[in-house]
């Protein structure tokens, strides 16, 4: 299966279940991929034939930076559901990484990965 892939897209929030979280805001980093076939597009050289680069980043742009979520999976959730909304993928997959996260601890980041579409609930 082909595939559309924007990594390390970088956000800020105010995603988390603590109070800090949702009123200092931290940063977000998120990869989205999206399967489909891209033969037409690659043979036709149009635009209308694939999916626009733009339209998935602003996707993942309103929901990381217009609402505040307690839940990662939630806003990966969303992510998806309008992904699918923009396009007939047949697989979507996200995954959002909290760099910062308050674990009392040293870590790289917490991450949350999803994957939907026709094979996946």
């Amino acid at each position: 299966m082909d595939k559309i892939r924007l990594k390390n897209m970088v956000f800020y929030g105010y995603h988390g279940v603590l109070e800090e979280e949702k009123s200092l805001g931290q940063r977000f980093e998120v990869d989205l991929e999206v399967r489909l076939s891209l033969k037409e597009a690659g043979e036709r050289d149009e635009l209308d034939l694939t999916v626009d680069y733009r339209t998935l980043y602003k996707i993942a742009k309103e929901v990381m930076e217009g609402k505040k979520y307690n839940l990662l999976e939630k806003a990966a959730e969303e992510i998806a559901r309008l992904v699918s909304l923009a396009c007939s993928a047949e697989e979507i997959i996200v995954t959002i990484r909290k760099p910062n996260v308050p674990l009392g601890g040293v870590l790289d980041y917490a991450e949350v990965e999803i994957v939907r579409g026709k094979d996946h609930a």
